[in-house]
């Protein structure tokens, strides 16, 4: 991570080495938080961050599900994104909200602890490495399940379901894989351990439902809207582990991996094809406000100026 100068907490901007938490954090110990990945694009228009609104609500959401109050409304919250964007002068950036039960007792009730909102921002280039946009990456199905609903919800972005996530994608590095692909524990196709999934079959596109306990990924909803704009079919159905060795095409996709080509799963090649290249320019086009179509995606933030700017 390249450090920046300064961090949101708790309603100031410090400087980064000056972010810190006690080790007795009742997150720390058990991983009770929920957090999310915006990423911001030089734009014409100056720094923009991309579906900011939709980013914020889905912590808000994440939070409600974990009994957790946030002590900021999503409209301050915004507002503290568009200020540390501009302190720390960075048009194109990744940030990083994050809220959890901080320092208070020590018991896993979360009762008597105070909750604790952090906003980082910080230069961040492909996920995945540049190489695996281009040329796509290798995948591996993890013999690590993605939870069910009903252990831990996927649906909220939570610090701790990410073990589960951390686990699978150490596997796949350890076996000289780019990613890791999770079943469903009956056996489904759910998502890889940072993005969702899509294939591609005759000319149809298809991905997993909201049901196979993945999270419900903006990145994911913005390529559905894309690619039905583009006249393409996209369907929400269950996939098993032979429809991705079989597929005519597949990518990943999620705000810091953005769309990924998956070239080959578990040694099957795929390739690269000129659906997902198609998607992939979209894509980058609206982020990057190319395509004036979805602006209202994107946040401008306002930047200080100097007076000889003016």
């Amino acid at each position: 991570m390249q450090e920046t100068e300064k961090i949101w907490v708790n309603g100031e901007l410090v400087d980064w080495a000056d972010a810190k938490i006690h080790v007795g954090a009742h997150g720390l110990h058990y991983g009770s938080g929920v957090f999310e990945g915006i990423r911001c694009y030089e734009t014409e228009k100056g720094p923009a961050v991309f579906r900011l609104q939709d980013h914020l609500q889905r912590l808000e959401d994440s939070a409600k599900v974990l009994y957790m109050d946030l002590p900021y409304s999503t409209a301050e919250l915004r507002a503290a994104t568009h200020e540390l964007v501009a302190a720390n002068g960075l048009p194109t950036c990744y940030i990083r909200p994050i809220a959890f039960y901080g320092y208070g007792d020590l018991g896993v009730a979360t009762t008597g602890n105070p909750v604790d909102v952090v906003i980082i921002s910080f230069p961040w280039g492909a996920y995945l490495g540049e190489e695996g946009l281009e040329a796509g990456i290798s995948t591996m199905v993890s013999s690590w399940e993605r939870v069910g609903p009903n252990v831990i919800p996927h649906v909220a972005k939570a610090t701790g379901i990410y073990l589960n996530s951390m686990l699978a994608t150490t596997e796949a590095r350890r076996a000289g894989y780019d990613e890791a692909i999770m079943l469903s524990g009956d056996g489904y196709v759910a998502d890889g351990p940072g993005e969702n999934i899509f294939i591609v079959k005759e000319g149809r596109i298809l991905t997993p439902p909201l049901s196979m306990s993945i999270l419900p990924g903006i990145t994911r909803d913005t390529i559905i809207h894309l690619a039905r704009a583009f006249g393409y079919s996209v369907e929400e159905t269950l996939l098993i582990r032979t429809d991705l060795y079989l597929a005519d095409e597949m990518f990943m996709v999620g705000t810091a991996t953005e769309v990924a080509p998956v070239r080959s799963v578990d040694g099957r090649e795929i390739g690269v094809g000129p659906i997902t290249l198609e998607l992939q320019k979209a894509y980058l086009d609206v982020v990057n406000g190319r395509d004036q179509r979805w602006s209202d995606w994107l946040d401008v933030v306002e930047t200080a100026r100097t007076p000889a700017e003016v």
